[in-house]
């Protein structure tokens, strides 16, 4: 993956928990990343309290190999993606994907 599209990624999630922070959310919720042992990626992102809460994400499973896949879904108001250790940028994009569809639910 080229590095200019990884560091796009980056600064749209930044972006996204930019504008979640209003003095209280970032308090109680927020974004966590951490390695798994497959090896892989577990991204986990709070939505409470966000635009997001309670927009519809179809859960994704994509398995192309034992180190090439990606699972991701919401739950108790939070997206949870998982990955292989090549597939970070996929699980973030899958994210900002929902985001901008998002943007165009009336809430």
């Amino acid at each position: 993956m080229p590095q200019q599209q990884m560091t796009n990624e980056l600064q749209l999630l930044q972006d996204w928990y930019s504008s979640q922070c209003n003095g209280d959310w970032e308090h109680t919720f927020g974004i966590v990343l951490e390695t798994i042992d497959n090896p892989g990626w577990r991204l986990k992102i709070d939505v409470a309290e966000t635009p997001l809460e309670g927009v519809t994400f179809d859960p994704v499973i994509i398995e192309r190999s034992a180190a090439d896949w990606v699972h991701c879904k919401v739950e108790a108001a939070a997206f949870i993606g998982h990955g292989g250790a090549s597939n970070l940028a996929e699980v973030l994009s899958l994210f900002l994907d929902w985001v901008e569809r998002a943007r165009g639910v009336a809430v």
